[in-house]
């Protein structure tokens, strides 16, 4: 058993245990992680969240996250801005900027004036290989069978895969029975995250949002990007777009193909620890 310092943060209730592994040896094995998110056994979380060094010049640190279940994934956007808030309030940095490395590519969140953190997420990418996805052709949207019926989704990669269907009620949304069968669907090789995306207008949408390997989350990051992503390429949204979840409000903007996406919102530590592990 070893003592690992840690951080418990949360980005609109999305919550993390977020790890320095520069300052202190870590040896994230998938029990450990289990152990760790475990919310009567452990901390509590739907990631953790691992602060790396990073020896190439431009980049500032490595970033790498793993899910509830023990598994790493790609990429997180509420994890993005508490990974931000992380480096700067523990002296690992004194810039308001940081260049991150992901499994994906170089993100780079910025802490603004008022508290909040913009996110440049990255262009998301839409060929079913890159997703993966597995469909013959590109697509605005995809008829996917599900149990008994067929849903029409849309399909995008945000450095971690997505589909999003579009609903008229988020609060009446299947996102219980659907999720699952959605985040381990067969044409969805790696899995991918659900969201559940009501238009309330043209800047504004609700947002639920069912994690593979983590169950619905109060907020998902990447999954409010995916969603403003496939409502503006469905010509629903505008650029700029905020976001309503149940863990709070983000906003996203996108200006179309080739850009790239940019999230802004809180992130927070809610408090500080050491745990045998």
């Amino acid at each position: 058993m070893a003592t690992l310092r840690f951080s418990k943060m949360q980005g609109l209730g999305n919550d993390f245990v977020v790890i320095d592994g520069i300052r202190q040896h870590v040896d994230l094995t998938p029990e450990r992680v289990r152990f760790l998110a475990d919310r009567h056994f452990g901390v509590g979380c739907d990631q953790v969240l691992l602060v790396e060094a990073d020896a190439r010049a431009e980049v500032d640190f490595g970033y790498r996250i793993f899910n509830a279940d023990g598994g790493e994934v790609e990429q997180c956007g509420n994890g993005a801005r508490c990974f931000a808030r992380f480096v700067h309030d523990n002296g690992l940095t004194g810039k308001r900027e940081i260049r991150v490395r992901t499994v994906k590519g170089i993100i780079t969140p910025r802490l603004e004036a008022d508290g909040q953190v913009t996110v440049d997420m990255g262009a998301p990418r839409f060929a079913p290989a890159e997703i993966p996805f597995l469909a013959d052709r590109e697509a605005l949207t995809y008829p996917l069978a599900l149990a008994d019926s067929t849903l029409t989704v849309s399909a995008l990669s945000m450095g971690n895969p997505h589909v999003v269907q579009v609903v008229a009620d988020v609060d009446a949304a299947p996102v219980a029975t659907q999720g699952p069968l959605l985040t381990t669907h067969p044409r969805l090789p790696q899995g991918a995250n659900a969201g559940f995306l009501a238009v309330q207008d043209r800047g504004h949408i609700r947002l639920r949002v069912f994690e593979r390997g983590a169950g619905e989350t109060l907020a998902c990051g990447t999954g409010a990007c995916a969603a403003v992503v496939a409502g503006i390429r469905l010509g629903l949204l505008d650029e700029a777009v905020e976001v309503s979840t149940r863990g709070g409000s983000l906003v996203i903007r996108w200006q179309g193909a080739g850009h790239p996406v940019w999230m802004t919102g809180p992130a927070v530590t809610v408090f500080r620890g050491e745990i045998e592990s």
